[in-house]
C-alpha cells in the first residue's frame, strides 16, 4: 500500500435500468447517452484521469450491446474485460466474480455506471492509504440519501441505520469505493448480494475496518429516475465542457 496508484476500475455495468423503462429495454442503462455520448464513458473519462490502465465491466441485461458500443475492445486505448453475469449478481456479488482477474497484491476502484461526476478522486486516494482499511467509501454530505454514518476518526460506522452506531455525520454514498483483494476472500462465489451486507458485517467486527472519504468538490449525478436522466441529458447537452 506505499503507492498510490491502483490500475484496474470495475465498473458496474449489468443492472436492469428499470426505472428507465423503455429506454432501457434494449440497452444497458450506462449506455443511454448523455450528452451525445454513452453514460459509461464519463466513468472511463474519470478514472483515466487518475491513472487506470485497465476496465472490467459486468454485463447481464442486452450484454452484446457493450460489444457493439466497444468493438474494439477499449476505450481510448484502454483495455476493457467484460465479464459476464448470467444471473443478476448484485454489487458484491459482482465483484466476487471477477476475483480471478485481480492479483493478490492489487486492488480495485469500484465504480457505479450510472453515474456522472467530476468529484475529485484523489481524496479518497489518500484516505484509503492513510487508513489503511480493506474498503474505503467516497462520500458526500448533501444529496437524495444520507444513509452512511462516519465517526470523528472518518471511518464508516453505519450503513443504511443497522447498527444504530453514534456518529458525528450522515453522508449519501457516492457510488465509487476502493477495494482491497483481501476483502475478496470475505464474499461467497456465486452469492446475489449488495456490498452493505458485507461492509456491515466487517463494522461490527471492527469499528476501524471501513474508511469513508467525504468530498464535496465538484458536481454529482444519480441517473436512476427517467426525470433526473433527461434534466442531466439535457444540461449535457447545452453545457458540453461539463
Amino acid at each position: 500500500m506505499s503507492i498510490l496508484q491502483i490500475n484496474t476500475a470495475f465498473i458496474l455495468g449489468a443492472g436492469l435500468g428499470t426505472r428507465l423503462r423503455p429506454l432501457t429495454e434494449n440497452t444497458p442503462k450506462p449506455l443511454l447517452p448523455i450528452g451525445g455520448k454513452p453514460i459509461i464513458t464519463y466513468a472511463m473519462e474519470h478514472l483515466r484521469a487518475i491513472g487506470v490502465q485497465r476496465f472490467i465491466v459486468n454485463t447481464h441485461h442486452c450484454a452484446d450491446k457493450y460489444c457493439e458500443a466497444f468493438p474494439e475492445g477499449n476505450w481510448q486505448g484502454i483495455p476493457i474485460i467484460f465479464r459476464h453475469e448470467p444471473v443478476l449478481l448484485d454489487t458484491a456479488g459482482g465483484i466476487k466474480n471477477i476475483e480471478d482477474l485481480i492479483t493478490e497484491e492489487e486492488r480495485i476502484i469500484v465504480y457505479n455506471g450510472d453515474i456522472i461526476t467530476n468529484m475529485p478522486i484523489a481524496p479518497l486516494l489518500a484516505k484509503h492509504f492513510a487508513l489503511k482499511t480493506e474498503v474505503t467509501i467516497a462520500l458526500r454530505s448533501t444529496g437524495p440519501l444520507l444513509n452512511v454514518n462516519i465517526d470523528p476518526d472518518g471511518y464508516v460506522c453505519d450503513m443504511r441505520h443497522i447498527l444504530n452506531n453514534p456518529s458525528v455525520k450522515s453522508c449519501l454514498f457516492a457510488g465509487i469505493y476502493i477495494v482491497e483483494t483481501k476483502f475478496l476472500g470475505r464474499l461467497i462465489p456465486g452469492r446475489v448480494e449488495s456490498i452493505v451486507g458485507p461492509l456491515v458485517e466487517m463494522i461490527k467486527e471492527n469499528l476501524h475496518s471501513v474508511g469513508g472519504a467525504v468530498i464535496d468538490e465538484g458536481y454529482w449525478y444519480d441517473l436512476g429516475s427517467r426525470e433526473e436522466y433527461d434534466k442531466i441529458n439535457k444540461l449535457f447537452q447545452s453545457n458540453p465542457r461539463l
